[in-house]
């Protein structure tokens, strides 16, 4: 996927980026390309690819979830900050929020927030399972986002706490999600959530299945989740 395939394909999909947009992903690019030769951000880092497969597939939560209001979002293990810088990009009044267990990486999310001029971003170098327990943040997003970080009876323990009542978490997944989604049930009933939607896609140019998992948060999450970290993963509810 160019450039211009990128553009084009937003568009179809009623996303408008201006020019400034797109050289705020350009720069997004080089500084991912730049930053990986020293640590082990992404596998990919062919231009094309980079776009679609990163960049694209981020925007994807966009085609079915409303990003147009200025909402309060928490990503979850974003790594090289997908999806929610890409989304941040297109939708800048967005407030983003990016947990991530490794510093390195917390590191350079903040140098490329500042270089692409990205305001109303903060960074937290934190595991989900310490940081979905301190109350200026437990149950206080509108949305809580994560993609390809854990199987989803594990990642709802580590991002429900994190969403407020009556807010959602997006699961963002690859082939296999129905599977993941039918092993996870019961942890989301347990935490508060329940499935609203999973949305169904290809990437373009046959990249792969994707699914768009939305769960409502209906009621509070019991104070003793999230369990200490490691735990979820060691002994997932199930």
């Amino acid at each position: 996927m160019d450039t211009v395939q990128f553009q084009q394909m937003l568009e179809e999909k009623g996303i408008s980026l201006s020019s400034h947009q797109l050289n705020q992903f350009e720069r997004y690019y080089q500084l991912l390309v730049e930053w990986n030769e020293k640590m082990n951000l992404t596998a990919i880092t062919e231009k094309n690819e980079v776009y679609l497969k990163h960049f694209y597939d981020s925007v994807s939560a966009a085609f079915y979830v409303d990003f147009t209001e200025p909402l309060t979002i928490c990503d979850v293990g974003a790594g090289a900050g997908f999806p929610s810088i890409p989304l941040k990009i297109c939708f800048p009044h967005l407030n983003v929020t990016i947990v991530d267990s490794l510093n390195k990486r917390i590191t350079f999310l903040q140098h490329l927030a500042n270089e692409l001029g990205l305001e109303g971003t903060s960074f937290y170098h934190d595991r989900a399972e310490t940081f979905g327990k301190k109350p200026e943040h437990r149950e206080s997003y509108d949305l809580v986002i994560a993609r390809a970080v854990a199987r989803m009876s594990v990642l709802s323990e580590l991002c429900l706490p994190l969403v407020k009542v009556g807010g959602q978490f997006i699961a963002m997944k690859g082939a296999s999600a129905s599977e993941e989604l039918q092993l996870g049930k019961k942890a989301l009933s347990v935490l508060g959530g329940t499935v609203l939607d999973m949305h169904s896609f290809d990437l373009p140019f046959d990249s792969g299945e994707r699914n768009i998992i939305v769960v409502q948060k209906e009621k509070p999450t019991p104070k003793k989740y999230p369990r200490k970290p490691g735990t979820p993963n060691k002994s997932p509810i199930e």
